[in-house]
């Protein structure tokens, strides 16, 4: 007992990746029923880790610690704060749905599909909890291999195209970083006289800024493309659509959910606190991208065919508004940047899931086949519509909470950008509601749409979590901001205080602000 309590996030960790392992023997007719279990397993685990999470306590916490390669100061280091916390309990709230989303989609190799999926949340925790900038990069990578697997083999017609796109995106960006990585332990070795990898002590170093040919500003944008990669952020999003519509429904919705919040959560723990006079020059460049994303994201998915795709490309303008607000460093805007990932999170994955639901009837996602769907499908109506709503930040729900924390700390940073990203909110609202009305209403366009069969019993318990989640995040935000608002504060009074930083209104931050401001 005493040795789990001092590992429980390494348990949390590589319990998905060994309960994988072990699945490979599990006859194939029940590794589906054993993957969920493993997941459900794991979610069970992570709940044990929230209820060990103190509000009050130290910045990283459940800290775990061994040497790795201390030659080079590389060591396997785990911790948690406020920041990690809510992304690791979305992933282990989603996977299980993902997992049991797949039970009627996946006939082939099926122990192997469960195996990639299970070994890809052991990558994604292992990312959020890692202190070590090279252990991050190590997990960070590992993602890349069963997402890899999963659209490569499971995925539709122009899979291969796809997974390549994906591949060679994200490893570009990677190994920009990797360079980064180096060069960061190398300055502490020259700083401080030995090299070191950890986040906290990479924090304390002291490189030149100020301008473009500057240390901070070019590693900046080293660790930016790869995030930037991730989130995605326009014009590095091509990728994502493509994806998308390719990868299997589990694929799609864990993707959405939790690996474009990588981005994100790369920006929060390691380039912003890291590097602060680089976020410092490139923060309008980033915050333009973004206004840009948003707009060009409804835009285009104002036009798409392919209900599918018309959900990737929401994405695009959803986490154009994550990036804006992070990048107006103002602690509204970031606590708003945060929840919007989560937000993202359920309300993107529910999405990907009902196109799942209805592709499995009708073999097609192409918005001109349906109509009248109301008719035959009344409560995937219900559902469907509860989850669009939620997407166009209708108050009561969760997306609201995360788009007007956003809009209203970033509208002090810049005024101008601010009002072109809110045009955002009526395109969004224009795409989803007019995509909706084709589908759902009118007459029964096509005769295979009058024999489609209602949510079954499955289908119903996996939105239902879903659908709760959307009404107590939307209602109780406070719940989550809570535990999140001290880590925050934290990491931007680390980022502005430093010497140097200008924010666009030309004034410099103070360096201290309250310990929480919900």
């Amino acid at each position: 007992m005493a040795w789990f309590d001092t590992n429980l996030l390494s348990t949390l960790v590589f319990l998905p990746l060994l309960w994988a392992v072990i699945g490979l023997a599990v006859p194939a007719k029940a590794s589906r029923f054993w993957a969920a279990a493993g997941a459900l397993l794991t979610f069970g685990l992570s709940l044990l880790v929230y209820s060990r999470f103190q509000t009050d306590g130290a910045e990283f916490q459940l800290m775990e610690s061994a040497e790795w390669l201390p030659s080079l100061g590389i060591s396997y280091t785990l911790g948690i704060d406020g920041i990690s916390l809510w992304l690791i309990m979305l992933t282990t709230f989603l996977m299980p749905i993902a997992i049991i989303g797949s039970f009627s989609a996946i006939e082939q190799r099926v122990k192997e599909y469960y195996f990639l999926l299970l070994s890809l949340e052991t990558a994604m925790l292992g990312a959020f909890v890692s202190l070590d900038i090279f252990l991050f990069y190590v997990f960070w990578e590992a993602m890349l291999i069963p997402m890899y697997f999963m659209i490569g083999i499971w995925g539709g017609k122009e899979r291969i195209y796809a997974t390549m796109k994906f591949f060679l995106y994200t490893l570009v960006g990677s190994l920009l970083m990797l360079v980064a990585i180096f060069y960061l332990a190398y300055m502490h070795k020259q700083q401080f006289g030995s090299y070191s990898t950890l986040i906290t002590d990479l924090y304390k170093l002291q490189l030149e800024g100020g301008t473009f040919w500057t240390a901070q500003s070019l590693i900046f944008l080293a660790f930016a493309a790869a995030f930037a990669v991730k989130v995605p952020l326009f014009p590095l999003h091509t990728w994502l659509p493509d994806a998308h519509v390719q990868a299997p429904t589990a694929g799609s919705v864990i993707l959405a959910a939790i690996l474009l919040k990588m981005g994100g959560y790369g920006f929060m723990r390691i380039a912003f606190p890291m590097l602060p006079m680089g976020v410092a020059y490139f923060q309008l460049a980033f915050m333009v991208l973004a206004a840009i994303a948003i707009v060009y994201g409804a835009w285009v998915a104002m036009v798409q065919p392919d209900i599918k795709k018309l959900v990737a490309y929401s994405s695009v303008s959803h986490m154009g508004y994550v990036v804006l607000g992070l990048f107006a460093l103002d602690p509204i805007s970031v606590s708003g940047s945060y929840y919007q990932m989560l937000n993202h999170g359920v309300s993107t994955g529910a999405l990907f899931l009902l196109v799942g639901m209805i592709y499995e009837r009708r073999h097609t996602r192409e918005i001109s086949a349906f109509g009248g769907i109301t008719k035959v499908m009344p409560l995937f109506a219900l559902v469907f519509m509860i989850v669009t709503l939620s997407s166009v930040a209708l108050p009561g729900t969760n997306g609201f909470i995360g788009e007007f924390m956003i809009l209203l700390g970033s509208w002090k940073a810049n005024p101008g950008l601010t009002a072109i990203a809110t045009t955002g909110v009526i395109f969004g609202a224009v795409y989803m509601l007019w995509m909706f009305q084709r589908v759902m209403f009118g007459p029964v366009t096509d005769h295979h749409n009058e024999e489609l069969k209602d949510l079954n019993f499955r289908e119903l318990a996996i939105m239902t979590p879903l659908i709760a989640a959307i009404f107590a995040m939307g209602i109780y935000p406070n719940f989550f901001f809570s535990k999140l608002n001290p880590s925050i504060d934290r990491m931007i009074t680390r980022t502005m205080g430093k010497t140097g930083f200008k924010g666009l209104s030309g004034v410099a931050r103070a360096a201290t602000l309250p310990e929480s401001h919900s």
